[in-house]
């Protein structure tokens, strides 16, 4: 009787934290589950404001542990993984708890999470350029114009269609999360690594973009077609 209890208990929440997004990303068979599992457990008196004060509080570890690591030793990228997972926790858990608590502030959330994921964009390009130095910053400010166009899709696309998605096909801000932080951590065995990745990941996020805006364009352009011929019928 418990267990089925548990099993209900389980599935509501995550009817919960899933209403209001449409999720492609490879891992949400498994990310979805977890969060369900985790606002359960969550104390009363932790708001969604301060989970994402600690999701905010992650990315300015990613900033530190690239500093630390050109400063100190290669050895503190470290941090900055150790920061991308805070992040993963606030940044995934805010919203999420407010639809478990039925306290969803639907556009101040939205609002609030737009402009802390692109804070965290700017300090993760932010520490890349102050790590690689040289010619080589220009990829970090490459992969903050880019990220932020991928951005800048996702509104566009909720504005047309009315769908808050956040993924581009199977990668979505998780993927991306545990991508880099896998190269982070080959940086550290193999020096100047994350120099060719990141060069790799500014043309992989160049041509999903390219695609996606040319997708979006052909689904507005469909949209203006149906919006005419429904303003000519009687």
């Amino acid at each position: 009787m418990k267990h089925a209890m548990k099993k209900i208990d389980e599935t509501d929440a995550l009817a919960k934290i899933t209403k209001d997004r449409q999720r492609t990303n490879i891992l949400r068979k498994y990310e979805q589950p977890t969060l369900a599992f985790l606002v359960r457990y969550i104390p009363s008196w932790v708001s969604s404001d301060m989970l994402t004060a600690v999701g905010f509080g992650g990315s300015i570890m990613v900033l530190a542990g690239f500093s630390a690591a050109t400063h100190v030793h290669r050895g503190f990228l470290l941090l900055c993984i150790l920061g991308f997972a805070i992040n993963w926790f606030g940044d995934s858990l805010d919203g999420r708890l407010a639809y478990f608590r039925s306290k969803s502030r639907r556009w101040y959330g939205f609002a609030l999470d737009v402009m802390a994921d692109w804070l965290t964009t700017i300090f993760i390009g932010l520490g890349y350029v102050v790590y690689v130095g040289g010619a080589w910053e220009l990829l970090g400010f490459c992969f903050v114009v880019l990220y932020g166009w991928a951005m800048m899709m996702a509104l566009l696309r909720y504005k047309i269609t009315g769908v808050h998605t956040i993924d581009s096909g199977l990668l979505g801000p998780t993927e991306t999360r545990i991508i880099i932080s896998a190269a982070l951590f080959l940086e550290i065995l193999f020096p100047d690594f994350i120099i060719y990745f990141g060069a790799g990941a500014c043309l992989l996020l160049l041509a999903i973009n390219m695609s996606d805006s040319l997708k979006l364009l052909k689904v507005a352009n469909r949209c203006d077609k149906e919006e005419l011929r429904s303003k000519k019928e009687p």
